[in-house]
């Protein structure tokens, strides 16, 4: 595989970047890296959105998900991953219909200032603070994987070490995002959502092409191997399918509808009516990207297997020189595939183009986002009219590169702790830190009571993902049952207790 080939097509690529975020930076200013001066089209928004929600995990794990074997928690087999993804379409309808209303009503360029008008200070800050401690380790842990993949199959053979990857990536994505915000990301997630979906289109006409088949062909021959079963009927599994449905629809709630990073662009778009349909197209994207996906591993498996890669001892993948089966499964699989010479120089080629679109959208909006509820949320940026427009803009940019060098530490931390089943750790670690968001805006939502004890709220948040840990804890130890992806529902559930018990009954006007 010719790395100097990739790696031109790389710098290509981002200079691409580089002048679409010259143009659309042009005269801009905090208003346009807030909120994109409310000026974007749905669209857009809707099509970058696609990106940004997937990721280079999901481009990744999704195909590697279809063959894995029993055995171990948390993992997925066959389509079952499709249960989730369906929650997640159901998930959006109350995003687009309770959620952005309520936004659009208040005008809000930070989503967390409703917390702060319903309760008090607290609220909103608390909101804001579980969002940013959320979102950086979210986005680090995808940062990690992707930059991890490129790092050992890419740029470890011609020397080029990983903390000096994981610096350039970053500045790459803050010189294209630092000036503009939203209103060029909004743009530049439109051309890597482009790019990330011909990736994966070539890639399934490649293969398909490969095993001489159709695409119902090949359909049918997965069925063959059940790797399209959709539902697990075990109620004590960790992937049921209810539990995954449910859990599903809640993370979308917290992670997209209570995340500042997800409603930044939904709320840049410039009237609700417009929102809406970008989050219901958006929505029903993804149904289909999604199974294009597993489809898309499927494949890979049995393109896998067509050529000479066998099961034994847990493992899937190739036999070596010594006779060990050097394993492809899951994660690996299909980076193995595209960079390890299985593929052709072309193909290797549009899955580093593909990954690099798929990484991109979920990290620029990270830094974006982390930056404006820093500025709105705990700076109060918007309410200081003492501070000149040229002052916030220096405070805004100086935030901006803390939160790098804050991403580029714990990437570097993610690597030394070396282990990717830590990553999967820390990215479960979202339905401990979004729980208390869901618990909070449900609250806020669906009562009328009002919280005036200090600390009372933190203190709720707080203790709720402790107990949701200890109960989760219990479980492994004393039961059969084990709990999946309904973490964040029981955490969400705890909060809302908490901040009942500490309520009272007085409604306070959101004037």
């Amino acid at each position: 595989m010719n790395s100097n080939i990739i790696l031109i097509c790389v710098v290509v690529y981002f200079l691409g970047l580089l002048f679409i975020a010259f143009r659309t930076s042009r005269n801009s200013d905090n208003q346009s890296f807030f909120i994109g001066n409310r000026k974007s089209k749905w669209w857009l928004v809707a099509f970058g959105m696609i990106g940004t929600s997937l990721s280079g995990v999901t481009f990744i794990s999704v195909p590697g998900t279809v063959g894995k074997l029993t055995g171990t928690e948390y993992v997925y087999g066959g389509f079952e991953y499709y249960m989730m993804v369906i929650g997640f379409f159901l998930g959006y309808f109350i995003v687009a219909f309770v959620l952005l209303p309520l936004y659009y009503k208040m005008n809000l360029t930070s989503i967390y200032t409703y917390l702060g008008r319903r309760f008090n200070l607290e609220a909103h800050k608390t909101g804001s603070i579980f969002f940013i401690i959320s979102r950086s380790i979210g986005a680090t842990a995808r940062l990690f994987l992707v930059i991890n993949v490129l790092q050992i199959f890419l740029l470890d053979q011609i020397g080029i070490p990983f903390w000096l990857t994981t610096l350039v990536i970053l500045l790459m994505i803050v010189l294209y995002t630092y000036e503009g915000g939203v209103k060029t990301i909004v743009v530049t997630d439109m051309l890597q959502t482009t790019f990330m979906l011909l990736s994966l289109v070539i890639c399934i006409v490649y293969v398909l092409t490969q095993l001489d088949m159709s695409a119902s062909e090949g359909y049918a021959k997965l069925a063959e191997y059940n790797y399209t079963h959709l539902m697990n009927f075990d109620g004590n599994s960790a992937t049921f399918f209810l539990k995954t449905l449910v859990g599903g629809m809640f993370i979308t709630i917290a992670m997209t509808g209570l995340d500042q990073e997800m409603m930044q662009k939904n709320i840049s778009v410039d009237n609700l009516y417009n929102s809406k349909k970008n989050m219901l197209t958006f929505a029903s994207t993804l149904l289909i990207v999604n199974f294009a996906f597993l489809f898309l591993g499927g494949l890979l498996y049995l393109y896998a297997m067509q050529n000479g890669a066998v099961y034994g001892d847990g493992v899937f993948g190739f036999l070596n020189a010594s006779g060990e089966i050097q394993n492809i499964m899951g994660d690996d699989l299909f980076p193995a595939l595209s960079l390890q010479g299985y593929f052709p120089l072309f193909i290797a080629v549009i899955f580093i183009i593909g990954l690099i679109s798929a990484l991109f959208p979920s990290a620029d909006g990270a830094l974006t986002s982390l930056t404006s509820s820093f500025c709105v949320d705990l700076l109060k940026m918007n309410e200081n009219d003492k501070i000149s427009e040229k002052e916030k803009k220096k405070t805004r940019i100086t935030v901006h590169l803390v939160f790098t060098l804050l991403f580029f530490l714990l990437i570097l931390i993610f690597k030394w702790i070396n282990d990717k089943s830590i990553v999967y750790l820390i990215m479960n670690v979202a339905g401990y830190t979004y729980g208390p968001l869901l618990g909070l805006f449900a609250f806020g939502i669906l009562t009328k009571r009002t919280i005036s004890l200090k600390f009372a709220i933190l203190s709720v948040a707080l203790i709720a993902p402790a107990l949701t840990y200890t109960i989760n804890e219990l479980f492994i130890h004393f039961t059969n049952y084990k709990i999946g992806v309904e973490l964040i529902v029981l955490n969400g559930l705890l909060t809302f207790v908490g901040l009942w018990l500490v309520s009272n009954k007085k409604q306070k006007s959101l004037s």
